[in-house]
């Protein structure tokens, strides 16, 4: 960050330091000749050594934050005795580093992170000290301090350096001396003539993924959820609860993730909560309904009127994409998809328009493929973070935010000192205090930096602030926000707003990106099972009649698998991934051939019933289910017939057989999408074809000899009747009649020959008749659900 070119302000003479300064000389030659007769510690000089760090000093608040001319500062802290002896003569005291104030960022920051006390700590104010009682060693003693602003005798405009601390003695040091010290920085702003800084504060609403893929198999299908936690966040109190009830008073951009608000509208009905370990054959009713009803109700009340930024829906982490996903098929598409579907959310539940063009990879990091992926994914601004931007110039003041890149996008720098203020902990007074102190302080050195020329600055806080943070980036934001040196603008002015040409424009390479940061990346391995994923998914959704209830929650559910929430988590991610993969086979498995024990056909024809069970809540089409045999010209198993299957019930389907020779084959079962791909696992079965059987073929001998008999008879009566006509003999009319009753006989054995032939015929078609009718333990062609039993064993198909 640049620093000041030149002091914010001019030391003026000050006649009390000039006393202060007299006195301390005189003082000094009083104490070079007391050495000539007791040595003191060397402790006792400015440099306090080891001395000042006898007693730890806590600076729990300053009240005002920014004082006015005429006020006074009230300081509010505690000293810890941190040694062995007993501290005596104790007194609590301010002192301020001199007459004029910081020069540059940089400067405060040093100061903050020094320990013992030094030349540049100051004089104490004497006037205006708190005496203490003896503290033993390991207790406390609080302390308040009232102190005039013109005892501080600031001079010029700018960021001062305080330093709180405790005076006293100790058995091995007993003299007064410096037992501890803590510094802060108080800004001071008395003639105010510069121009204000236009400061935007970004404030974050996310959370990382609670809602899993599966829902309740009652009426309502009622969500599950991975654990409840939410409820606490959005009670009174919680974490969300408290973004949401700061956020409505304060000049910020609410940054939110659309999928927090998809989830917590869940709840606002019956959900449940998986049961230990991710139970879910045990789940228990969600807690958190009322709370998220309220939750929803100020949210949409805090936003309404202002600009809300919506990020890609489930926070998508874009610099796992780029790095390590782009390369994968379809992945760009789900940044895509995830933009889309987050505007859609955000104006569904809060019904306002968000600014959707915005990019905001993990910690502001950026490199060259992050960029091109947020492009890609329709962001028009990347928020950058200034630690990972830097400039490259000799630039000595903080420089506009808004930095046109390439390609139309533009890089939104926010600045990393004030966007990192309230990461720490901030349940400690004593470490908000003085977080708050800096982070006010910081943003005047930066008016003061340059006061002539006004910049536009963005502050871009830590994803997921706990309640503590948030409280204390309120109290930040709001003094910042009521600070004559300094005005607060939307997010999209901030874009909007004229570019330093002098700042740095172009975009850190891949080598600058910290290695911390792409260790917590999602791995090209979990980008591949993502698209395994999907594209399971594309292959089921073709089968059914809703495919929205299955679309829409796998796909939301996909792009959770991708969010910045899961950095430091790989073994939760992976558990995420792979409950989504294991959903959707459960699924898949839903719609399946039932199993079938082996046929026997006798006949020539014959039908094959396959049964179809459906066990999803929809209605199933757009299926084709195929026989094949493993012997062809044995057994001929017909064509292909399309499948359509209500919800919660079965299919037989008939396929019409042909049986050319004995033997046994082998018929496998398979169903396809309408696109010719296999769908679900195949079923084989044997089939064991006596079609030419030795009982029919005995038939057919058994008329083929009547037939010769017949005509062997037939010849012999003729004959005889030839004889007797040649002898004259009145046999004629018997043998006529014997003829004709042969011939009788005869055309009866013909009949009877011809009708073996049809009863060959008339068994065949008996055959096929009782085969289309079903085989015992077959289902009906559309039955309840639980006739799901499979074919008996022995399951024969008769002529």
């Amino acid at each position: 960050m640049g620093e000041a070119a030149q002091s914010p302000g001019t030391p003026t003479a000050r006649p009390r330091r000039l006393r202060r300064a007299a006195a301390l000389i005189a003082g000094a030659s009083l104490f070079a000749g007391l050495l000539q007769v007791h040595a003191a510690p060397a402790a006792y000089a400015t440099t306090a050594g080891t001395g000042s760090r006898t007693a730890q000093v806590s600076l729990e608040s300053m009240d005002p934050v920014t004082p006015a001319k005429d006020g006074t500062i009230t300081v509010d802290g505690t000293v810890t005795n941190t040694g062995r002896a007993t501290i005596t003569h104790a007194e609590a005291g301010l002192r301020v580093s001199s007459s004029s104030p910081l020069t540059s960022r940089s400067a405060i920051s040093s100061a903050a992170a020094r320990t013992g006390t030094t030349g540049d700590d100051g004089s104490l104010i004497t006037e205006h000290t708190a005496k203490l009682a003896d503290i033993p060693s390991g207790t406390s003693s609080p302390f308040s301090l009232k102190v005039p602003v013109s005892a501080l005798e600031l001079g010029a405009d700018g960021v001062y350096q305080l330093g709180v601390t405790l005076n006293g003695q100790t058995a091995d040091e007993a003299y007064n001396h410096v037992l501890g010290i803590q510094r802060t920085f108080l800004p001071w702003y008395a003639k105010g003539e510069a121009k204000p800084t236009q400061f935007t504060f970004l404030w974050p609403l996310a959370d990382r993924p609670h809602l899993a893929v599966r829902s309740d198999t009652d009426d309502q299908q009622s969500p599950i959820f991975l654990d409840d936690d939410l409820a606490a966040d959005l009670a009174p109190g919680g974490r969300l609860q408290q973004l949401v009830e700061l956020g409505r008073t304060l000049p910020i951009t609410w940054v939110v993730d659309p999928d927090l608000l998809a989830t917590v509208d869940f709840m606002t009905r019956s959900y449940r909560v998986l049961g230990p370990d991710g139970d879910i054959a045990h789940t228990t009713p969600g807690t958190g309904t009322e709370n998220a009803k309220q939750w929803l109700n100020d949210l949409k009340s805090a936003t309404a009127g202002h600009e809300v930024v919506s990020l890609p829906f489930g926070d998508t982490d874009i610099a796992s994409i780029a790095h390590h996903g782009k390369d994968v098929p379809a992945t760009l598409g789900h940044l895509k998809t995830a933009t889309d579907l987050g505007v859609r959310t955000v104006d569904t539940i809060l019904g306002l328009e968000p600014t959707a063009n915005v990019a905001w990879p993990a910690e502001g990091a950026v490199d060259p493929s992050i960029v091109d992926v947020a492009t890609a994914g329709g962001a028009d601004n990347v928020i950058a973070r200034s630690d990972s931007f830097g400039e490259t110039g000799s630039l000595d003041y903080t420089p506009t935010s808004a930095r046109p890149i390439s390609g139309g996008t533009t890089a939104v720098v926010t600045d990393a000192v004030l966007s990192k203020a309230f990461a720490g902990d901030m349940t400690r007074a004593s470490t908000a205090a003085l977080a708050v102190q800096e982070f006010l302080s910081q943003t005047l050195m930066i008016t003061m930096q340059a006061p002539t020329k006004q910049r536009s600055i963005v502050v871009a806080p830590q994803r997921m602030p706990t309640a503590s943070q948030a409280q204390e980036m309120a109290r930040g934001i709001s003094a910042v926000g009521h600070s004559p040196w300094a005005q607060t603008i939307s997010f999209d002015a901030a874009t909007k707003a004229p570019a330093d040409p002098a700042a740095n424009h172009k975009v850190p390479g891949t080598s600058a990106y910290p290695d911390y940061l792409r260790k917590q990346e999602i791995s090209t391995s979990a980008f591949q099972d993502i698209q395994r994923t999907q594209g399971q998914l594309n292959g089921f959704t073709v089968i059914l009649s809703r495919k929205d209830r299955v679309t829409v929650p796998f796909t939301a559910a996909v792009l959770r698998s991708m969010s910045n929430a899961w950095r430091g988590d790989p073994g939760g991610a992976a558990l995420f991934r792979n409950s989504i993969g294991s959903y959707l086979t459960d699924l898949m498995g839903s719609v399946h051939i039932l199993d079938k024990t082996n046929l026997t056909l006798s006949g020539r024809s014959a039908t094959i019933p396959v049964t179809v069970k459906n066990e999803l809540g929809q209605a199933v089409t757009g299926l084709e289910l195929r026989l094949t045999s493993s012997a062809q010209i044995r057994l001929d198993v017909g064509d292909p017939q399309p499948v359509t299957v209500e919800g919660g019930h079965t299919r037989s389907l008939k396929f019409p057989t042909k049986a050319g020779a004995n033997g046994l084959a082998q018929v496998t079962a398979q169903l396809y999408t309408k696109d010719g791909v296999k769908y679900g696992d195949p079923i084989s079965f044997n089939v064991k074809v006596t079609s030419i059987t030795d009982t029919v073929m005995l038939v057919i001998a058994g008329g083929l000899l009547l037939l010769a008999l017949a005509g062997v008879k037939m010849y012999n009566q003729r004959k005889r009747k030839a004889a007797a006509g040649a002898g004259g003999t009145d046999a004629d009319g018997d043998d006529d009649g014997d003829a004709a009753g042969d011939g009788d006989d005869g055309t009866d054995g013909a009949d009877g020959a011809d009708g073996t032939g049809g009863a060959d015929g008339v068994e065949e078609s008996d055959g096929a008749d009782r085969a289309e009718a079903g085989q015992p333990g077959d289902p009906a062609p559309d039955t309840a659900p639980e006739n799901t039993d499979p074919s008996p064993p022995g399951e024969k198909v008769d002529r």
